[in-house]
Formats: C-alpha cells, sequence, structure tokens
C-alpha cells in the first residue's frame, strides 16, 4: 500500500508499505544487477549507506546461477543476507541492450546468451514466473525499451506490443502468487509506460498502462541518449497522468541532478548504476559537484572525500590515501568510493524527503543545482 504523506506541488513525499520493510520516498534504489553491487560491497554496506530497497535484475539471475537455484535457496532476499525490499528489474531493458544477440516477436524474445551463446526464450510469462521465483518484493512487468532516436511506426507497433504483454505479466502474476510454493505471495507489479519522445504516444499508453489498476507505474524508455530537457519535457506530460496514489519509477536515472528535477515532476523511485560505476573509477560525489581522485592535486589532500559526510570512507580516510589505493590497484579503493558515492544518493534522497515535508523544495532544488554547476574537480 502505498500513501503520500505531504506534497509541495507536483513533489511529493510519500511511503510504500511492503512485507519486507516500508520505504520512505523519494528513494534511491541501489542497483545489484546479479545480487551484489559492484565493488565488493555487502549486504550488511547496504544498511551502513542507508540502502532502502536493492534493485536486481531478472535476465542476468535467470543465467547465473539460476532462478531455480535461488527459490530453493529461499529466495533472492534470503540467498543474498539481506533484509529489505528488493526490485527486480523484467529484462525488458537488455532488449535494447542486447540488440545484437535477440529477436523480438508477439510471443517474447529470443536470446542468444552473453555469457555462452547459447538461446534462450523470455516472454512476458517467463519473465514474471523468474521474479515469482526471485520471491522480490516488486516484480517489473516485461517490455520493449525502444532504442533513440526511433521512427514512430515502429515506437507505436512496439508500445502496442508492451500494452498487450503487460496484460500477460499480470494474469500470470495473479496465477503465481496464489501458488503454495511462491517465494512471495504478496509480490506487488509495477507496469512500465513507453512511447520515446513522441508526446501522443507516451500519454496514451500512460493511460492505458493506468487502467491495469496495478500497484505502481514506471517511466521507462528515458535516459537512452536523449537531452536532458526531452526527458523533462516527457515527464511533465506524462506522470500528471498515472494514478496519484500510486508509486511513480523513473527508471534508469541517473545523476544527482536529473534526480532533483524529476522529483519536481512528481516522480520518486529511482535507479541507477551511476554511483557504483563511478566510484570504480575514483570518480566520486559531493555537495559542490564531482571529484576526480586520480588528480594530482589530491596526492597530498588530507581531507574526507567529502567534508561533513558521515560515510564509512569519509569518517576513516583522506583523499590522499584514496589516490594512493587507486594507484596501487587495491580492491579497497573501488570499495570506499562505492560506499561513498551511495551514502550520498541515499543521503540527498533524505534531504529531498524533508524539503518536500518543509514545503520548500524549490528553492532547496535551486540551491543545490547552483553548487552543483562546478566542473568535474
Amino acid at each position: 500500500m502505498y500513501r503520500i504523506l505531504t506534497a509541495d506541488g507536483p513533489a511529493k513525499r510519500g511511503e510504500l508499505a511492503t512485507p519486507h520493510g516500508d520505504v520512505q520516498t523519494p528513494v534511491f534504489m541501489n542497483v545489484g544487477t546479479l545480487g551484489a553491487i559492484k565493488g565488493a560491497v555487502s549486504s550488511a554496506d547496504l544498511e551502513a549507506v542507508k540502502c532502502q530497497v536493492e534493485l536486481s535484475n531478472t535476465y542476468h539471475l535467470h543465467l547465473r546461477p539460476g532462478d531455480g537455484i535461488i527459490k530453493e535457496m529461499g529466495g533472492l532476499r534470503k540467498f543474498m543476507a539481506w533484509d529489505g525490499p528488493i526490485l527486480t528489474d523484467s529484462g525488458g531493458f537488455q532488449v535494447l541492450s542486447l540488440g545484437a544477440l535477440r529477436k523480438i516477436t508477439e510471443e517474447g524474445v529470443r536470446f542468444a546468451s552473453h555469457i555462452d551463446g547459447r538461446r534462450i526464450f523470455m516472454g512476458p510469462e517467463e519473465s514474471v514466473e523468474i521474479q515469482s521465483n526471485l520471491g522480490s518484493t516488486v516484480a517489473m512487468a516485461f517490455d520493449e525499451c525502444a532504442p533513440y532516436p526511433c521512427e514512430r511506426s515502429y515506437m507505436q507497433a512496439s508500445v502496442d506490443r508492451t500494452s498487450r504483454w503487460l496484460g500477460r505479466c499480470r494474469d500470470r502474476l495473479r496465477e503465481l502468487n496464489a501458488r503454495e510454493d511462491t517465494p512471495n505471495k504478496e509480490q506487488m507489479l509495477f507496469g512500465i509506460v513507453q512511447g520515446g519522445t513522441y508526446a501522443d504516444i507516451r500519454i496514451a499508453h500512460a493511460e492505458t498502462v493506468a487502467s491495469f489498476g496495478l500497484d505502481g507505474y514506471a517511466i521507462g524508455g528515458l535516459a537512452v541518449g536523449e537531452p536532458a530537457e526531452e526527458m523533462y519535457r516527457v515527464l511533465e506530460e506524462v506522470a500528471p497522468r498515472l494514478p496519484a496514489g500510486k508509486p511513480t519509477y523513473l527508471m534508469g536515472v541517473g545523476t544527482p541532478q536529473n534526480i532533483l528535477e524529476a522529483v519536481a515532476r512528481g516522480v520518486d523511485f529511482f535507479d541507477c548504476v551511476l554511483p557504483a560505476r563511478n566510484g570504480r573509477h575514483a570518480h566520486v560525489y559531493s555537495a559542490d559537484g564531482k571529484r576526480n581522485l586520480l588528480n594530482a592535486r589530491y596526492e597530498r589532500d588530507p581531507r574526507p572525500i567529502s567534508d561533513g559526510c558521515g560515510c564509512p570512507a569519509c569518517r576513516r580516510y583522506s583523499r590522499a590515501y584514496i589516490r594512493h589505493l587507486f594507484k596501487a590497484r587495491e580492491m579497497l579503493a573501488m570499495r570506499l568510493c562505492v560506499l561513498h558515492n551511495l551514502y550520498y544518493f541515499n543521503t540527498l534522497m533524505e534531504e529531498i524527503r524533508a524539503a518536500i515535508e518543509e514545503k520548500r523544495y524549490g528553492k532547496f532544488v535551486t540551491e543545490k543545482l547552483e553548487r552543483m554547476r562546478n566542473p568535474e574537480m
């Protein structure tokens, strides 16, 4: 059950009650594609950096170790020793990212595994069954994330097929949730709105997806190459047409700037690989912008990554030490920077929630964005 606690214009401060714990929104979901955050970050670490929701991927876990094995082990939460909620992506994004390895039909998608080339098939029913085996808190409907740019005729056909797939996902999940051996009989389903940057296709699809009466609604197919201004325009057109009493999830986004702008347009769920990916390459976030710890200026810098930060890295280690670790190719360097970045994102979401509660979100965004205008340091 989702409820809005307060709002400041379109920005909403809510709470999603789940069988695995309550989620305070707006929320950033920390991405552990294969059941772990890249950078040697454990489930215990996620608690230390204030993670609320962990996100894993259906396609990748189906291939390795196999959703059947995870089900035998008691579901993904038990398998990875994580007590909180988990959202599983449906595998639909791989329809885009593995373009050279797949074929789309009305039934679903045939893939060549990126690991060993073996042929696999995933349709709406298969995607939902895998997610049911994983026992995630929230399952995502199977869709096609069309490329950008995309011809109008292809986009319309893709969106229509995604709508038909959504009905099949909903029906199959109802059946699976009624089974005795299902790891999570209260698994939620979020539908996904597609349509690229075509306003009329987006609006029509939002209305179609909303008519299914689901637990939440995602906006997909953005942050795939279009300018940020186009993404914000699409959000302004789509978000108001989704049910106000349900979560709104912007998939694969994004940067701190993207998150601040999207919350102002009514979005309250986010995920992105950037905090972990950038951290593994010595790029760290701060209130004043992004730092590259490999820069020579940090060779003798005794300060923490970000002044005033309470993350496990900043409480103990200096910029100089972490830079040394990167130069020495020590894994600890990546781990510390990933922990810092996740802590930064999760703390940013706390600040966003507080600003909405105090009805000062517009001023908060202006001040935050102004400080972030600094070039990479």
